[in-house]
């Protein structure tokens, strides 16, 4: 037999567990990047390429889920990420965009905001990092893949 004090103790402790299950269950935005078959060469040096020519240049890329961003980050350094934002991805406006600064990717949508040298994100909703891509560069031409 449960006495009234247990069933007190009971009800205060589902009163305490309730408002976990309603945040751990609320429906959170899909933040899945489709995935897209990726094997891109480019030449660094070619002109068509001369944004990328020094540090700190960026350029976009055909392909991925919404185009590429290439970003040198050093001489001997590129990082490459998809341009689909990670916040609520099934969005179709969500398209990250370098902003003047050239080092910020900013998606006009959810104005979340991701730095180009690691992908992370700077300024909410989003809170899972750009699509990052592997890259390989032997000092001639850099290689883009999944």
């Amino acid at each position: 037999m449960i006495t009234k004090s247990h069933q007190r103790k009971i009800g205060f402790f589902l009163a305490l567990l309730a408002p976990l299950f309603y945040w751990g269950c609320k429906k959170r935005k899909n933040t899945v990047i489709p995935y897209i078959p990726v094997n891109i060469y480019i030449y660094p040096s070619d002109p068509s390429f001369n944004r990328i020519n020094t540090p700190g240049g960026w350029t976009y890329l055909v392909g991925g889920s919404r185009g590429i961003i290439v970003y040198r980050r050093s001489n001997e350094e590129f990082v490459a990420y998809d341009r689909h934002c990670t916040y609520d991805t099934e969005n179709v406006c969500g398209q990250v965009e370098v902003n003047s600064s050239q080092i910020i990717a900013i998606d006009s949508c959810c104005m979340s905001e991701f730095v180009l040298t690691d992908g992370s994100v700077v300024k909410s909703p989003a809170s899972a990092p750009l699509q990052a891509y592997q890259v390989s560069f032997n000092g001639n031409e850099l290689h883009i893949f999944n």
